[in-house]
């Protein structure tokens, strides 16, 4: 069985194929999704402390904050799975 751990700061780890969506917090309707999920439960805040810089939605409505950047936690999703296969570069078929 292999799992897709997504590092979203600070030790902190998620299911990466579970994420729905990774998003800077700045805007208004954002800032409300946050404050609905904190008031319904529905709030992991994995910043410790630090300011918020991404909002991670998940797909079962839960919501993640991390003090990364949205960038940095999108360039440390890598796929898993059989048809993965890191030998090859894109594009090159094998050569018999």
């Amino acid at each position: 069985m292999n799992f897709n751990l997504l590092n979203i700061g600070f030790g902190n780890v998620i299911m990466g194929d579970k994420v729905v969506a990774i998003i800077a917090p700045e805007s208004a309707p954002i800032k409300r999704l946050v404050q609905d999920a904190r008031d319904g439960g529905t709030l992991i805040d994995a910043t410790f402390g630090r300011k918020t810089r991404s909002v991670l939605v998940m797909d079962n409505g839960w919501v993640v904050l991390s003090a990364l950047q949205p960038e940095t936690i999108s360039h440390r999703i890598i796929p898993v799975g059989d048809d993965f296969d890191d030998t090859e570069a894109p594009g090159e078929e094998e050569k018999e």
